[in-house]
């Protein structure tokens, strides 16, 4: 199979925000030459956006050895939340059991510090402002007058994505039905701390230290508007809904969003691919879209890295949508449930303590509260033991070289063939220049969320993004072929 030809870069990201930037250092790490689009001159953000980690990101930052980093700043809580019911998952089955409060702006400079240390260039103060398609590749046109050929394009460039409206692909859903100003805002009286039953609440900035400036999430009446909110449309918004302004001053951040809920129809256009918010939008409840992002990034990266290679053929990229689509819709419907149990009436409130009573009971809560935390995902790879398709536990193993943990094989976002039988059951030499052995022991359980303990298989091929592929003996036929499938061809003895 031939490698993509030579070009500037082999991959073009239009958009440097959480998703982007995953997917460049999964790129890079993968040996692949890409570049970021970003049209802001720093990473700066006006505002906080997104509040947190779910475990399984966690888990993914975990898998490439920089989980500290966000650990040592965030701050962890052992509940997510449905429709503004906390949910404990201090006794799920992972190492980080909790969510971490983060905001959207200390995670991107986070990223864009490590993406940094591994070299990736960024393009700075420009915008993708067009391409063009053909068999060969892309020609990608910026907001300097300059054009890029390469390989791919991928937009990670947000919910008003220029790169799915030029690529031609559809964005079905819900149009809105209701509508909230955001803000970061100073108080001359102390404000009502807390969460509002129609959704929003007030809250200090600095979760620490508490006090001013606050962060304010407010319903307004209509859902219609024509121009960006001002001060004094927040100062309206938050008199009907609190019967106070509360001396609403000096905002450092005020925009609005919506219900609305969207996702594209396809997350592939030949050599352009959609992640993050440019493939999916929806309602922030759960604070599940930053996180979604990421995983997106996990999932494609290392799959349209060994297409460029050449390793693997074109249609592995169709599994990313085959994988991630499913669960981008997932999001839009338990979103849209969360925000129709917002409804401010007497109806709602009693579906509301209806809905309370039940995630109290142990089973709705561990699946709805896995299903938010990202740690129930599968991807249906068929039949087969438990674990297929699903995230990989991080077992603490023993090997000839000492303890290790199962995420720190995948550091360098290779896929390891684990095994724990008896070692010399299989020639892994076709693939040693892709995949990893590891013959190690484990004696703990195995256990999955939700899905509680299953059997211990004997060999695990785990893919890069720490999703399994195979279980198995060594000597199974179906290695092989689950080997060529992935992660290419067996290479010809030289």
């Amino acid at each position: 199979m031939a490698a993509v030809r030579s070009s500037e870069q082999a991959v073009v990201i239009a958009g440097g925000g959480p998703t982007g930037l995953m997917l460049a250092a999964e790129l890079t790490l993968a040996g692949i030459d890409v570049v970021v689009i970003e049209r802001r001159s720093n990473q700066d953000l006006d505002g906080s956006r997104a509040g947190g980690l779910h475990a399984r990101t966690i888990e993914v930052l975990d898998q490439r050895g920089i989980a500290d980093r966000f650990l040592t700043e965030g701050q962890i809580h052992p509940a997510v939340g449905y429709a503004y019911n906390p949910l404990d998952i201090s006794d799920f089955p992972t190492r980080h059991n909790y969510v971490l409060a983060l905001w959207q702006r200390d995670t991107e400079r986070i990223l864009a510090g490590w993406v940094d240390e591994l070299g990736v260039p960024m393009l700075r103060s420009r915008d993708v402002v067009g391409f063009s398609q053909d068999p060969e590749g892309v020609d990608v046109e910026l907001s300097d007058g300059t054009t890029l050929r390469t390989a791919y394009l991928v937009g990670c460039d947000g919910g008003r994505s220029l790169v799915r409206k030029v690529a031609g692909i559809e964005f079905p859903g819900l149009a809105p039905s209701a509508s909230w100003i955001i803000a970061e805002v100073e108080m001359r009286e102390q404000p009502e701390i807390g969460t509002r039953r129609e959704g929003g609440g007030i809250g200090p900035v600095n979760r620490v230290e508490g006090g001013g400036p606050y962060g304010v999430v407010v319903r307004e009446t209509d859902v219609e508007h024509d121009r960006d909110p001002t001060l004094d449309d927040l100062r309206e918004a938050l008199v009907v809904v609190y019967g106070s302004d509360f001396g609403a001053h000096t905002a450092t951040r005020l925009s609005r969003f919506t219900d609305v809920s969207r996702q594209a129809a396809s997350y592939r256009a030949g050599r352009v691919l959609l992640a993050g918010d440019a493939a999916h939008v929806h309602p922030p409840q759960g604070g599940q879209g930053l996180n979604v992002g990421v995983q997106d990034a996990v999932n494609l990266g290392w799959k349209l890295a060994q297409v460029v290679k050449g390793t693997s053929p074109d249609g592995l990229l169709d599994t990313y949508h085959d994988e991630r689509h499913p669960v981008g819709a997932r999001v839009l419907h338990n979103t849209s449930a969360q925000v129709a149990l917002a409804t401010p009436d007497d109806r709602h409130d009693a579906l509301r303590e209806t809905m309370a009573e039940l995630l109290a009971m142990d089973e709705p809560r561990k699946r709805t509260a896995a299903m938010l935390s990202g740690l129930d995902i599968h991807y249906d790879l068929g039949e087969g033991h438990p674990l297929l398709g699903r995230r990989m536990p991080d077992l603490d193993l023993g090997t000839a070289d000492g303890p290790t943990r199962v995420y720190e094989l995948l550091h360098d976002a290779r896929p390891v063939l684990l095994n724990l039988g008896e070692p010399g059951d299989f020639d892994i030499t076709p693939w040693t220049d892709r995949v990893l052995l590891v013959d190690a022991s484990y004696d703990g359980r195995w256990e999955l969320p939700v899905l509680g303990e299953v059997d211990a298989p004997s060999a695990v091929l785990v893919r890069p993004d720490g999703h399994v592929a195979w279980t198995g003996a060594l000597t199974d036929a179906e290695l092989v072929s689950a080997l060529s499938r992935w992660f290419g061809e067996a290479k010809a003895p030289s």
